[in-house]
């Protein structure tokens, strides 16, 4: 039975299953954001011009220190390592993203879920979702603090976006306020499952299906050598060449979201993106990666200078997108 979904962007995302092929022709620009005050200027220029072109983009010299990203990484491979039985104390919550979940992330575009777990902090809903100290000691501090770091790179860089359309160049750091109930910005720890060696060359085996983001943007950390996240720029969708991103310890990889895409009245594309099975000869060992959804607050109305979409707050178009993406039993 084939199932309409509300919002444009999942009538999309259903439609892009296939394997497609790859290509290493497209660039996927790197920006340097030192001396970010008095290059705000050249700064705002290349990031627009990357993120309308790809919507996808790598910065470094971003000021978060690599000793934390380390100790982030490392942290999240503790939380993975305990026993399912502990981590299934502190469940997902979906309306309000916050928690652990293990293969219950259903991608429109395959049917079937995505092959890891993952565990999410949304600060105003982790009450009863930290592990005990006895269980992971520092581990609240240490995640708390990386997501305090995140916030402060990813409103940087969207003040970029607010000169750009228009806006104050505030604007978006008021909308993702942190210190109200009603941030939702999450920060997203994720472990794909090492791939059994019967199934190395099962190429329709996706460790996360095609897909957009839903939030306004990214923030991706990815370890040197845990390959395997592709990117299909709008101008390669319908032939359905995918460019793989190499994963840099100095890099964060970003990208445009699907509410700042409509934020933007489609100036700036949310574009698919997936982690596919490596393949015979390819890393097929437990990979982990960090990411920060930089999600507008639950009360701001998302509104484009131009009026072309409805008017809808952020709460009600996460909801619609978030339990479109996960299975209903859990």
């Amino acid at each position: 039975m084939t199932v309409t979904h509300t919002l444009t962007e999942l009538n999309k995302e259903s439609r892009m299953g296939g394997l497609g092929t790859e290509t290493t022709a497209r660039d996927i620009r790197r920006i340097d954001l030192s001396e970010f005050e008095t290059r705000r200027s050249e700064i705002t220029d290349q990031l627009w011009d990357a993120a309308i072109d790809v919507g996808f983009f790598q910065v470094y010299n971003h000021g978060i220190d690599i000793a934390d990203v380390r100790r982030a990484f490392a942290m999240s491979e503790r939380f993975f390592a305990l026993d399912d039985p502990v981590k299934a104390r502190y469940p997902l919550k979906k309306g309000f993203n916050s928690g652990w979940e293990s293969k219950t992330q259903v991608r429109p575009s395959i049917g079937v879920p995505d092959e890891k777990e993952s565990y999410q902090i949304t600060r105003p809903h982790m009450d009863d979702l930290w592990p005990t100290e006895d269980e992971l000691a520092g581990f609240r501090d240490t995640m708390l603090g990386f997501e305090a770091q995140c916030w402060e790179v990813a409103m940087q860089l969207l003040s970029c976006v607010a000169d750009k359309l228009g806006f104050e160049r505030a604007f978006f750091t008021r909308a993702h306020d942190p210190s109200v109930a009603s941030y939702q910005s999450t920060l997203r720890m994720l472990h794909y499952f090492a791939i059994p060696e019967h199934l190395h060359g099962d190429l329709g085996l996706w460790r996360a299906g095609a897909h957009t983001d839903f939030d306004c943007l990214t923030l991706l950390f990815q370890m040197e050598g845990q390959g395997g996240l592709q990117v299909l720029p709008g101008k390669e969708m319908d032939t359905e060449e995918w460019t793989p991103i190499e994963p840099s310890e100095d890099a964060i990889t970003c990208n445009i979201g699907d509410m700042l895409m409509r934020w933007s009245d489609d100036r700036l594309p949310s574009n698919f993106h997936r982690v596919k099975n490596p393949g015979p000869g390819g890393d097929h060992g437990d990979r982990y990666s960090l990411a920060f959804f930089a999600q507008a607050n639950r009360d701001v109305v998302i509104s484009g200078p131009a009026g072309k979409y409805p008017d809808i707050t952020a709460e009600d178009y996460l909801y619609q997108r978030v339990n479109a993406n996960f299975s209903k039993e859990k």
